[in-house]
């Protein structure tokens, strides 16, 4: 095995990125990976196994390495409840109807009734807020993304296209546009169990949403101020550790743990993933603390692959 201990590091930086990239360039799209994956390019099998990768334990995940063109999976891709992950569609197509230039704080919407008297009901992930109020865009989607709100999903759902229903169903043509064939939204937040998805098309909106601007600003904000509701917390603490910066969560008993999330290799690189169905069917707090501890796993190990071609010293 290779080593390299007297490269310099911010070389070794580099060329652990190329060799990432050329490792997942190499793979095809795989509809599952359990104890091994088998990889196949030019008529060439390669073997990967567990040991190659920190894939969770249980559930099904994708990674990607952004310009690659390649997604690797583990696990049956099979559609599954994916929680609040639901809200990254929901901010897709409202910032593709209303884009926001960078550090642009867009239109003020009225907050409704029905937004303000969902606040705290059914055990759901709300925020409070006043009707009659008048929130900017980016607020909002401020209040949607990082404490991962219902009552503002429904919100801009309603003011985007006039109700929650008529809503949902642009979010399934962007689905349909992006090739997400195996993804169904039935509701703007995600509560929903019949809104699921799959770990590899997660990755194909993750794809697009970290090319907003606006959007790739918010995901990895770990706190905000918004004015008439308080400071709130991004629900993703892997923020600012082990390279990532977004994306989002997602935790309900049915969907259990979901993340999709976004890291940087070096510089210049973005690595993205998914992991869903963790620890499913307990409570939300334990399937998002495995989904976390799952996540950054993968991460790491993927991070450190490149350059783990050799013991040093």
């Amino acid at each position: 095995m290779l080593s390299l201990p007297s490269v310099p590091h911010r070389v070794r930086t580099a060329v652990g990125a190329l060799l990432l990239l050329a490792a997942l360039t190499a793979l095809v799209v795989l509809p599952r990976s359990d104890r091994g994956t088998a990889a196949r390019q030019d008529g060439a099998p390669t073997r990967i196994t567990d040991g190659d990768i920190p894939w969770p334990g249980e559930g099904q995940a994708a990674v990607t390495l952004e310009g690659s063109g390649r997604v690797l999976t583990h696990g049956a891709q099979r559609p599954v409840p994916i929680a609040s992950l639901a809200k990254v569609m929901t901010a897709y197509v409202v910032l593709t109807g209303h884009p926001l230039r960078p550090g642009e704080e867009g239109p003020r919407i009225e907050v409704d009734r029905q937004a303000a008297h969902e606040a705290g009901v059914g055990g759901e992930s709300t925020v409070v807020v006043t009707p009659g109020d008048r929130r900017t865009e980016r607020e909002l989607l401020h209040l949607l993304l990082l404490p991962s709100a219902n009552n503002i999903a429904r919100l801009l759902a309603r003011w985007d296209a006039g109700s929650e229903e008529a809503f949902v169903r642009k979010m399934q043509r962007a689905a349909h546009d992006l090739g997400m064939r195996d993804t169904t939204y039935t509701d703007a937040g995600g509560i929903e169990p019949t809104t699921t998805s799959t770990a590899a098309d997660q990755l194909k909106l993750a794809r697009e949403a970290m090319r907003l601007p606006v959007l790739r600003d918010i995901v990895s904000t770990r706190e905000a101020t918004v004015p008439g509701v308080g400071r709130v917390a991004n629900s993703n603490t892997l923020l600012g550790t082990s390279g990532v910066v977004g994306l989002k969560t997602g935790s309900t008993t049915p969907a259990g743990g979901n993340l999709l999330w976004a890291a940087k290799t070096d510089g210049t690189h973005l690595l993205l993933g998914a992991v869903l169905h963790q620890r499913a069917h307990t409570t939300p707090a334990e399937g998002l603390t495995a989904a976390l501890e799952a996540s950054r796993a993968l991460i790491d190990g993927l991070r450190a692959r490149p350059l783990s071609t050799g013991s040093e010293g």
